[in-house]
């Protein structure tokens, strides 16, 4: 009797992340056959590593910086000091480790097998998969046959080549929620939204925290103008930013670790410009690399890059029946993309008439505190593209709501060509991950910073910020000829009602 052929599915997905997910419940909800195979666990770095426990750390770390400051609200605290030591002589900071993973725990189901089983998708769970033809994936001891194939495998850190960095010792934020306690210390590799979330959750709940950049600011990526008071917020939370920096080699000293720095553009060399930091950990935040390897891609004929796997503007690969989608294909790495990212290759790979995905307005935040949210161009991006453009800011330590909190304000900036369409809308400011939520709506439908500045806010909320970024843009068209005209305007009117 010959062995049982492959079971063929309509749309098969290799990787249970945000993408993998996303598109197996989507694809059974439509009625698809659908099957997904993951090798480890359902949620990906979102769940276990990512979003979902550092979110839970910075919490942690908020309510620290309240406690400490206490007294601008009024009260006091029984014998306490905020993160430190409790009156009990304990590490009042021992349990936040324990309180990220029962958050993670709480969140879990959300990502469980058995709800996507009932949802109608055959899950493989701690399945590896690989590619034995362009339509066919051993799982186990099963093959699978997809009309449609979706890669999802995610990235992972990225690891700096620094002499003696293994030796040393270091881990990332794929390790970092499993360790027993936080540690003394802690010198953080790289200073882009993980590095400085970290650093600066670390350093609020106690931790001795020194963060090394190679470029010259903490978030290089972001408009430097508001990177820049990022990193002022760092320093004021005892963290020691060490820019323009390279860390060269590394090495164990006992219990701690050693780290050799010199200019990241090389223009000073040992002995004279060698700075040595050390610390109790390394944490290694230095950017990230697609997980393609053991994937069989090359049997599937799909090629890949430096980057990941090179998909088309509908995220077909090299096979147009096999896409990609996440991280995996090195774009922007961040979850909310994976899930649009995943809605479009339902509809690219289960029907005839595909679209090209649309990154054109895609929102983000680095959730320090305050957060640092993004949409479109940063001004130096604007000028690069449109020459001439229009900049308006409002600085929001002066919103009532932001005084009324007692909490950290910081700016609202708004880049618009000529005519008043918006280009990029920058927010540093509490609640900023929702503010910027309007500007990239006015974005995705045309509307100018006009529409921003006659659109009625509530009051009194942070959101006020944009509107009043915004109302700079009538106070600008005030010309000195339009003042003058005003004056003899009102200067007439009150002569007529004497």
């Amino acid at each position: 009797m010959s062995a049982p052929g492959p079971t063929r599915y309509d749309l098969l997905v290799v990787g249970g992340g945000t993408a993998g997910l996303v598109a197996s419940a989507g694809a059974a909800s439509l009625g698809a056959r659908t099957a997904l195979v993951e090798k480890e666990r359902l949620g990906g770095e979102c769940l276990w590593t990512g979003c979902v426990p550092s979110k839970a750390l910075i919490g942690s770390a908020r309510i620290a910086e309240a406690m400490r400051r206490a007294a601008e609200f009024g009260l006091a605290l029984e014998r306490g000091e905020g993160a430190g030591s409790r009156p009990d002589g304990r590490d009042a900071t021992a349990g936040v480790l324990e309180s990220v993973r029962a958050v993670r725990a709480r969140v879990q189901p959300h990502d469980d097998p058995e709800r996507f089983r009932r949802l109608g998708v055959e899950v493989l769970e701690g399945t590896p998969a690989r590619f034995l033809s362009p339509s066919r994936v051993q799982a186990g001891d099963r093959v699978l046959e997809g009309r449609a194939i979706l890669v999802a495998t995610g990235s992972r850190p990225a690891v700096p080549p620094v002499q003696g960095l293994a030796e040393a010792g270091f881990y990332t934020h794929e390790t970092a929620f499993e360790e027993e306690a936080l540690p003394r210390s802690v010198v953080v590799l790289g200073a882009g939204p993980i590095g400085v979330e970290f650093a600066q959750a670390y350093g609020r709940l106690g931790v001795q925290v020194t963060l090394v950049e190679m470029a010259a600011r903490v978030l290089p990526n972001e408009d430097a103008e508001l990177a820049e008071q990022v990193g002022e917020h760092l320093r004021a939370d005892g963290v020691l930013v060490l820019t323009g920096m390279a860390a060269i080699s590394a090495e164990r000293s006992g219990s701690e670790a050693v780290l050799k720095l010199a200019a990241a553009d090389g223009s000073m060399r040992e002995p004279d410009a060698v700075r040595t930091v050390s610390a109790e950990r390394i944490f290694v935040a230095t950017g990230r690399r697609p997980n393609i390897e053991g994937l069989g891609l090359e049997a599937a004929g799909v090629e890949t890059g430096r980057d990941g796997i090179r998909v088309d503007g509908r995220l077909r690969t090299s096979r147009r029946h096999i896409f990609a989608a996440g991280d995996v294909t090195g774009g922007l790495q961040f979850t909310h993309v994976a899930d649009h990212e995943a809605r479009s290759v339902l509809r690219n790979a289960l029907f005839p008439f595909g679209r090209r995905v649309d990154y054109s307005v895609v929102p983000w935040a680095v959730f320090t505190d305050p957060p640092l949210a993004r949409v479109g161009l940063t001004e130096e991006e604007a000028r690069d593209r449109h020459g001439e453009v229009r900049t308006y800011r409002y600085d929001t330590t002066t919103l009532d709501r932001v005084i009324t909190d007692r909490e950290t304000g910081g700016l609202v900036k708004l880049i618009t060509d000529r005519r008043g369409r918006i280009l990029g809308g920058h927010v540093l400011s509490p609640s900023a991950g929702t503010m910027i939520m309007e500007v990239a709506l006015a974005m995705r439908h045309g509307l100018g910073i006009a529409d921003l500045s006659t659109l009625i806010h509530p009051y009194p909320t942070m959101s006020e910020g944009i509107r009043r970024a915004a109302d700079m843009y009538y106070r600008e068209k005030l010309t000195d000829r339009s003042r003058r005209w005003l004056d003899r305007y009102f200067r007439l009117t009150r002569r007529l009602s004497a």
